[in-house]
């Protein structure tokens, strides 16, 4: 009786496949990596800044959060590998000695806990860390 070596050769097709497909399946918020909402949903901040500086993004894609000085309202949307504000309003309060420069933010980029804001023109203007 002649034994086949085909059914294994089959199985170890099959789990070669089953792993690529898998491991093509694993999420990743690196540089350059496709985002999701639950990457940069939470609160970011400016851990050095007095006052504070943050936003918050809600799962339903509102924004809030604070330039250190005018407090922040607006939309958020996942688009790739950025992240896209848009409608975003400021109060316009004067305040003396605080650099507002998160009130320019039109997108970010997200690399694990830091989150790197973009101005008009996709210039960076600031970085935010994930505090929650």
């Amino acid at each position: 009786m002649r034994h086949s070596r085909r059914p294994a050769a089959r199985f170890l097709v099959l789990v070669v496949v089953a792993g690529g497909a898998l491991a093509g399946c694993a999420s990743s918020s690196g540089s350059g990596a496709e985002l999701s909402g639950t990457d940069v949903e939470g609160k970011w901040t400016q851990t050095d800044s007095k006052p504070p500086v943050y936003l918050e993004l809600a799962e339903d894609g509102g924004l809030t959060g604070s330039d250190g000085c005018n407090q922040l309202t607006g939309s958020w949307e996942v688009d790739g590998t950025e992240v896209d504000f848009g409608d975003l309003g400021a109060t316009m309060m004067a305040c003396e000695d605080v650099d507002t420069w998160l009130s320019g933010a039109a997108s970010a980029t997200v690399d694990g806990d830091e989150m790197t804001i973009l101005g008009d023109g996709g210039k960076e203007i600031g970085t935010l860390e994930k505090s929650e």
